[in-house]
């Protein structure tokens, strides 16, 4: 058996194609904008209608998210060393900003109706091509947060969470219409559309959060850089210890750095091996993770300038 190091592709395999979700996510969409904007049509209903508007927004999302995933799977070029795997982010901020516009459209739309009360009319058809619609996007986030959470993207997490959130409002929406059907009172379909738009901003909020977090080389969680730590203990000894541990996110890759301390009197090669060894064991645990790691002699005072938080 070869004892040969493994190869920079080996360690680091390129990121895995993706888009064949946001294929789905797409079809999804125009899916349920045809069947929700069918519902509208027949019913009336601003809450149907602004239940189409959000698929609306949907398919926008899921084109955003195509482009974004065909953009991470281009490898590092002379102008981005580190990858293109922040795209994800930009993708995820979109899709909040657009959740924001249709939420604005929503809202503007049951305050209309509110002032300008209208009846709903054939309520039964309009609610089961609604509920027919909730069962597609219910199907399509499960997909989608099932594989977000599987390959870490937070461009297809965020694609499912707004999707489950559509389903949710779409509930809303069904439960709105049958109480205007039952109570016969037209302006509780407008409340019920505009308590939709409000759930809308709150998520399109935690998507824009989330994204900016990302841009702005968020740490790997506690357990993960409490994992990593421990897996650098392994190696270290009184004459071996490191600092200057970072860690960060760029979309589904994951970063780390320190600082090995060794005896001034190592050689260059005994020193190589076991940072060979450190990244070794550290991608036995994470595959994904870059690790960058620099050697100072433990001796030397200024090997302890930078000693990182």
């Amino acid at each position: 058996m070869s004892s040969e190091k493994p190869s920079l592709s080996t360690r680091h395999p390129q990121p895995e194609d993706l888009t064949r979700y946001a294929w789905l996510s797409i079809a999804a969409a125009l899916l349920t904008i045809g069947l929700k904007g069918s519902a509208w049509l027949v019913t009336d209903s601003v809450g149907l209608l602004s239940d189409a508007a959000e698929s609306l927004v949907n398919l926008v999302a899921a084109i955003v998210a195509l482009v974004a995933l065909r953009v991470v799977l281009l490898p590092p070029d002379r102008n981005h060393h580190y990858g293109h795997s922040k795209a994800e982010y930009f993708s995820a901020a979109v899709e909040g900003v657009m959740i924001f516009v249709a939420a604005a459209v929503i809202l503007v739309a049951s305050v209309e109706r509110f002032l300008n009360p209208a009846p709903i009319e054939n309520v039964g058809v309009g609610l089961l091509i609604s509920v027919v619609a909730s069962v597609v996007n219910g199907s399509v986030a499960f997909v989608l947060l099932r594989a977000g959470r599987r390959h870490r993207s937070i461009t297809l997490t965020a694609d499912g969470r707004h999707l489950l959130t559509d389903v949710w409002t779409s509930v809303g929406v069904v439960v709105g219409v049958v109480l205007v059907w039952l109570t016969g009172w037209d302006r509780l379909d407008p409340i019920v559309a505009f308590a939709v738009g409000i759930n809308i901003l709150v998520t399109g909020w935690g998507l824009i959060r989330s994204s900016t977090a990302g841009l702005m080389d968020i740490s790997l969680p506690a357990e993960d850089n409490e994992r990593i730590r421990g897996i650098i203990g392994r190696f270290t000894a009184e004459d071996i210890q490191f600092h200057a541990f970072r860690t960060r996110e760029s979309g589904h890759r994951r970063f780390m750095e320190m600082h090995l301390l060794v005896p001034g009197a190592w050689s260059v090669q005994r020193g190589h091996d076991l940072a060979e060894d450190i990244t070794d064991a550290l991608l036995a645990e994470y595959p994904d993770l870059r690790v960058s790691c620099h050697l100072e002699p433990i001796e030397d005072p200024r090997s302890y300038e930078d000693i990182g938080i």
